[in-house]
């Protein structure tokens, strides 16, 4: 079996409430006429179009290549793109993209689940939290700024049987105007330490002692407000903190001992090279891996298996398509070391559904493994004719 064209895509859903929103994918095709489809998580932020551009260069390397070599072809793009070692996210996403791809191609060529390639099945379900609700939860984008409006939203989430949720809760301020990375960084100042108090306080008395509160500080906060802001909200029992700080590990080895409680980052750091010194020095307790960043599935089931020889915990990093969606479950399934599985806020917008033919979603705030071949979706018909696309190969 040999690989024939890439379709390289930037889709271009253009939500109202979300008009930034622009997820880049791939479907690699085959001569046996068995096709794969990957994503790259950079749909967020500012570099969708570079990794459109990365892609289109990458997929050229792999045309006659046999899609069931994935270690192979792996390696390659590693090497021989130049950089590929010690890459960032651009880069690595190319490859994340292609690497999905060519799994969902295996795993139809043995008429299988993915999950079964990786080993099978070690949890039945997934525990799901509702992920950045300073957001909402619903069908459109908000930006919550009342101390009752958090409170509201998680009992919305906790109604619909979800055991933990999720909040960034400095992203606003008492008016609804979003901080900036200037007003985060350094020491804070009493009364952006007593907002966010307030709203933690609000959130667990809302959802009870049984609901866990993962705080995001999107690295937004440095290491003395996280550690400062921390000490404040410490004892409304948090279940982790995500990103507190620009992720190095000698950083997040001096908040993890400043604080009592876990430290997870990941979705900001890349492969196993870059994840070796948070294992070594501990500064981790919960990794984030995205599947579209860290190079795909052959690379993140690495990097998760070197995560359980330090009996670090894992919790796949998850804002993307609902293709990512299906492949994460996959790889979740199949990992001794998984801790909770991320449901975002954008999984429940239709603009977000609408791109792939099957839109997965968790019941009682569990998710099940998908059971069709492959990772168990594909890109729809809407996002191929609401993208710019480049087919590269014949």
């Amino acid at each position: 079996m040999k690989i024939t064209k890439v379709d390289v895509m930037l889709i271009e859903p253009k939500a109202e409430d979300n008009p930034a929103w622009s997820p880049v994918g791939c479907r690699i095709y085959t001569d046996q006429g068995i096709y794969g489809d990957g994503e790259v998580a950079l749909a967020f932020g500012s570099a969708s179009t570079a990794a459109y551009g990365a892609l289109i260069d990458f997929s050229q390397k792999i045309i006659g290549k046999d899609p069931l070599e994935n270690e192979v072809i792996w390696e390659e793009l590693y090497k021989s793109t130049f950089w590929g070692q010690n890459g960032g996210p651009v880069v690595f996403g190319a490859i994340s993209a292609i690497d999905i791809a060519l799994w969902d191609i295996k795993a139809k060529f043995f008429k299988v689940p993915l999950y079964k390639l990786l080993g099978g099945k070690i949890h039945k379900k997934l525990r799901t939290y509702a992920s950045q609700l300073q957001f909402g939860w619903g069908e459109k984008k908000l930006g919550l700024s009342k101390t009752e409006d958090y409170a509201t939203v998680v009992k919305k989430a906790v109604s619909e049987g979800y055991t933990a949720i999720k909040i960034d809760f400095f992203t606003f301020d008492e008016n609804g105007k979003r901080f900036t990375h200037t007003d985060t960084n350094c020491l804070q100042s009493a009364k952006n330490i007593n907002l966010i108090k307030e709203r933690v306080k609000a959130v667990r008395e809302a959802v009870g002692k049984d609901v866990d509160i993962i705080m995001e500080n999107h690295a937004y906060t440095d290491v003395n407000s996280a550690i400062q802001i921390m000490k404040e909200v410490e004892k409304y029992g948090i279940f982790f903190l995500e990103e507190p700080c620009t992720p190095t590990p000698d950083n997040n080895k001096f908040i993890c001992d400043n604080v009592n409680v876990p430290i997870a980052q990941g979705e900001r750091v890349y492969t196993r090279w870059q994840y070796k010194s948070y294992f070594e020095n501990h500064s981790v307790q919960i990794i984030q891996p995205d599947l579209g960043t860290n190079g795909g599935i052959t690379e993140t089931k690495k990097v998760c298996d070197m995560a359980h020889a330090y009996d670090i915990g894992v919790q796949i990093h998850a804002c993307s398509s609902p293709i990512l969606t299906a492949a994460t479950l996959h790889l979740e399934a199949a990992l001794p070391n998984f801790t909770i599985h991320e449901h975002h806020v954008y999984n429940l917008h239709e603009y977000n559904k609408k791109l792939c033919i099957y839109d997965y979603q968790p019941e009682n705030g569990y998710f099940d493994i998908p059971e069709r071949i492959g990772i168990g979706n594909e890109w729809s018909e809407f996002a191929f004719k609401n993208c710019k696309l480049t087919t590269v190969g014949n």
